[in-house]
């Protein structure tokens, strides 16, 4: 997807959904949250905090609560992103009809009161030694000596990246695959997450 700068180029990108994405900027924008665009995506904020993210993808969209794991979800509105996400939740619509403007209010509102209190999940600083290379990797890398010391030179969190990329493959050949997607990568010492980070 092409950068985008504003909200409105957002939901322009999106014309499949731009109505029910205007009505959901418009029940947000009606709270105390700052708007503004990051990972080229609408993200708004509380004291500079991330609060929620509007979200449009190829079948459904939805608002983004980045500390999710907190909302009390009465109504049981709310999803995991994924199974490692621990604060983020997400709450997926299909239609402009799915939306039930109170409740998706009374949610941010809820989101925000959590914010103020200071309800977040606390990013785990974690060091170099807790990075556990899984065996596949180790194998490659030992194979490659050019691409084991580009792998040394990595960030901790870009080689921990890697590694829970190919620890979370179930099957051999799909370890392998990724093994031969990241192997570029790695030599030319980018990240697995970077075209998203720097959106």
């Amino acid at each position: 997807m092409k950068k985008v700068n504003s909200v409105e180029e957002y939901i322009e990108e999106h014309v499949q959904f731009s109505d029910a994405l205007t009505l959901l900027r418009d029940i947000i924008n009606t709270t105390e949250l700052e708007e503004s665009i990051k990972w080229n995506a609408p993200v708004y904020a509380y004291e500079s905090k991330n609060v929620i993210g509007l979200g449009a993808f190829k079948h459904h969209f939805g608002i983004w609560f980045f500390n999710g794991v907190f909302l009390k979800d009465e109504k049981n509105l709310l999803e995991s992103a994924q199974e490692k996400t621990k604060g983020l939740r997400q709450m997926r619509f299909k239609s402009l009809h799915d939306i039930d403007k109170n409740s998706v209010l009374a949610y941010v509102k809820e989101a925000i009161e959590n914010q103020k209190l200071g309800k977040e999940i606390k990013s785990s600083k974690t060091t170099k030694k807790d990075i556990v290379i899984p065996e596949e990797l180790q194998k490659h890398l030992k194979g490659h000596t050019a691409l084991f010391d580009a792998f040394k030179l990595l960030t901790p969190s870009k080689q921990r990246e890697y590694c829970e990329y190919i620890s979370e493959a179930k099957r051999d050949d799909t370890k392998l695959s990724r093994l031969e997607k990241i192997t570029p990568m790695i030599v030319q010492g980018v990240g697995l997450n970077d075209k998203y980070k720097n959106c």
